[in-house]
């Protein structure tokens, strides 16, 4: 455990000085030599970043001055997180974060804060919920951004958004439908429940491996709000298919899963281009892989416009962070409007791609409105004559998918090329 502490607190670490999470934890994951290892440190940081802000609090309110040491505060940060938050032995979580806190004061200091945390636990709780920043675990001009642009629901999203992600699978309806997969499930010993159309959700997450058919296609992993992309979408088959930002694949084998089309997979990473071939190979599907920029079709485009476009938009990803906790930390006010102007050029650079009657589907996983609604209104207020948006069902009937137990959050809307 000690030898987990130190890897977990390294990662908080390096993360928090700017380095991404998907970069950071595969190279600390590798120096252990047991999937229960790894899957334990996982855990470890994922649930430390997403209750970061509780665990600043509360070693804030132990420590008599500010820490000197960071490499000790993030050590203590990750204890107070097993002791709270996991059901590893308390009296083997203090060892070991005394043990490897080092020698001398450092020793002594990691003791009196832990000892003290499980003594004073009750006041300690009540002095994070008073502070916004320590009862949601987001930064205060996140919890303000939510708060006025979804007055109605901000606790929820905000409320889930701490929630460990659920485990959901996309049934491939070219293999089987739902109710035969959840019964393969039953008789594996993996009781799940149908979240959508294509979905299933397990009650508890198992490696890939241990999945009914998951070497052969059957099925992927792809959160049930993702889902709605290709539903949305509804390519017919014989059509021209753009999946413009395709990348790693999972939107991309879902339309074709549904429909035999002419589909075009774009992203400007070569490296996650790989990941989209990785996926339609696993799935026995085909698709063009074109490496380029959505925002510069003139270099890879062949002049022929396409029926359907799905524009999924890089953004803020402020609706998946309960599965990238490092997002809420790392962002800062400013990036949302970057987004939005970087979003607003690939939809006018992708809009001449879309032949007359055909339909563009912009997606993001954001929960703000610069990103989503607005930049969908300024769209069709520069194309009145060119463009216009389609009803969407009534569960989407705004466009906007708040995350909740059951998925992720997301934003669609659908453009009609008149």
């Amino acid at each position: 455990m000690r030898n987990l502490q130190k890897l977990a607190a390294g990662a908080l670490e390096e993360v928090l000085a700017g380095a991404a999470l998907h970069q950071v934890l595969p190279r600390r994951l590798q120096q252990l030599n047991t999937p229960g290892e790894r899957g334990a440190l996982q855990d470890i940081v994922y649930g430390s970043l997403r209750q970061l802000g509780r665990l600043d609090a509360w070693l804030a309110a132990l420590l008599e001055r500010p820490m000197t040491d960071p490499q000790l505060g993030w050590l203590l940060r990750v204890a107070l997180f097993q002791l709270a938050y996991t059901r590893a032995p308390a009296h083997a979580v203090v060892h070991n974060a005394v043990t490897a806190a080092g020698q001398g004061w450092r020793r002594g200091l990691a003791n009196a804060v832990l000892r003290n945390f499980q003594r004073r636990r009750a006041e300690l709780e009540k002095i994070a919920d008073e502070q916004p920043s320590a009862r949601w675990s987001h930064p205060d001009w996140w919890i303000a951004k939510v708060q006025t642009e979804h007055p109605a629901h901000w606790q929820d999203i905000l409320e889930a958004s701490l929630l460990h992600p659920p485990f959901t699978l996309r049934v491939n309806g070219r293999h089987g439908d739902v109710a035969s997969y959840l019964r393969r499930l039953n008789e594996a010993g993996l009781p799940a429940r149908q979240t959508g159309e294509d979905a299933v959700t397990l009650d508890k997450a198992v490696p890939v491996h241990n999945l009914p058919g998951f070497e052969q296609g059957d099925v992927s992993v792809q959160d049930a709000g993702a889902q709605w992309a290709a539903c949305l979408l509804d390519a017919q088959p014989g059509e021209r298919v753009l999946d413009a930002c395709a990348a790693p694949g999972g939107k991309t084998g879902h339309i074709l899963e549904r429909a035999d089309v002419m589909l075009t997979a774009l992203d400007v990473d070569a490296a996650r281009l790989a990941r989209v071939q990785e996926n339609l190979d696993r799935l026995r599907l085909q698709a063009t892989l074109v490496e380029g920029d959505a925002a510069e079709p003139e270099a890879w485009w062949d002049g022929k416009r396409f029926d359907r476009i799905l524009a999924d938009v890089p953004c803020s990803a402020s609706g998946v962070v309960r599965r990238n906790p490092d997002i809420k930390w790392l962002r800062r006010p400013d990036d949302i409007a970057q987004f939005a102007a970087q979003q607003a050029v690939m939809l006018e650079r992708l809009w001449p791609l879309l032949a007359v009657g055909g339909t563009l589907l912009y997606a993001t996983c954001s929960i703000f409105n610069q990103e989503n609604d607005g930049q969908v209104k300024a769209f069709l207020a520069r194309h009145g004559q060119d463009a216009e948006r389609c009803p969407l069902p009534e569960t989407l009937s705004d466009g906007s998918l708040l995350p909740d137990a059951e998925h992720d959050g997301f934003f669609y809307a659908l453009l009609r090329k008149t």
